[in-house]
């Protein structure tokens, strides 16, 4: 089986490479100028001006490459032959390095021009383009300070958040310890309360017991005669030293229900 891709070549034995001549140019061609068969796309969408076709950019065509003598700040043009799709007719354009585009010559008619859109299709002068540069270059700068600005008011939003945040946060964990002091505080007050009316109870059950008998019963004062003849004297002529209380148990008389009913009792036996 032969191979796929042939890396050598067969020379028969009667080769004589001193019989190959050299090819000459031809005699229109000048030396500077080089044509080769490239692959490319089209550049820009143009229209045929044989057939009015339309190319879009993008078509693919095999097209002759040809290096000018024209340079552009020792930049070499290429001029490019390609054919229409159509009629077959032949169109011609050529690298544009001082516009960073191409530039249509023959055959065709491009359907739009990047640098004509503002000036109304003329081309700017090296003195316009430098004009327009520089505005652009102070919008850029104008647009860098307005962003610049819009950052620093975003950092000062941000740091003023991040402030406001922390000021609620202490105020929440103030108020957390002033509630916290109150229920201390609170506390405080109802153990003094409870032991305050604890004291007032043991001194009230005290003194109820100090003015009951071992039964149980309530001791009354008993007012003597003599003490009530220098009671109504003092009144009479002055003040007096007031009375020594006295503590005696009075037995209170019942009352007899019987005799208000009509009942009387028998008496005693004994």
């Amino acid at each position: 089986m032969s191979e796929r891709k042939v890396l050598t070549k067969y020379y028969p034995p009667d080769f004589d490479p001193s019989k190959i001549t050299r090819t000459r140019r031809p005699p229109g061609e000048s030396a500077g100028a080089k044509v080769q068969t490239v692959r490319l796309m089209a550049p820009f969408s143009m229209k045929c001006l044989a057939c009015g076709e339309y190319i879009y950019k993008g078509r693919k065509f095999n097209a002759r490459k040809e290096v000018t003598e024209q340079r552009y700040y020792a930049i070499p043009i290429f001029r490019f032959y390609i054919r229409c799709t159509r009629c077959s007719g032949e169109i011609t354009f050529k690298t544009d390095p001082k516009n960073m585009d191409y530039e249509c010559e023959r055959g065709a008619k491009r359907n739009f021009e990047i640098w004509r859109q503002g000036d109304g299709g003329e081309k700017e002068t090296d003195e316009e383009r430098l004009d327009r540069l520089e505005r652009e270059q102070e919008e850029k700068t104008a647009m860098e300070e307005l962003e610049a600005k819009v950052v620093d008011a975003k950092q000062e939003i941000a740091v003023a958040d991040a402030l406001d945040e922390i000021r609620t946060r202490n105020a929440r964990n103030e108020r957390a310890r002033g509630k916290e002091v109150d229920a201390a505080g609170g506390l405080e007050e109802r153990l003094m309360e409870e032991e305050r009316r604890r004291v007032e109870a043991e001194d009230a059950e005290r003194a109820r017991k100090a003015f009951m008998t071992e039964e149980g019963e309530k001791v009354r004062r008993i007012i003597g005669d003599e003490e009530e003849k220098k009671g109504r004297g003092e009144e009479k002529g002055g003040m007096a030293p007031p009375p020594v209380p006295m503590f005696q148990r009075m037995v209170k008389k019942k009352k007899d229900f019987g005799a208000a009913l009509g009942i009387k009792k028998k008496a005693a036996l004994v």
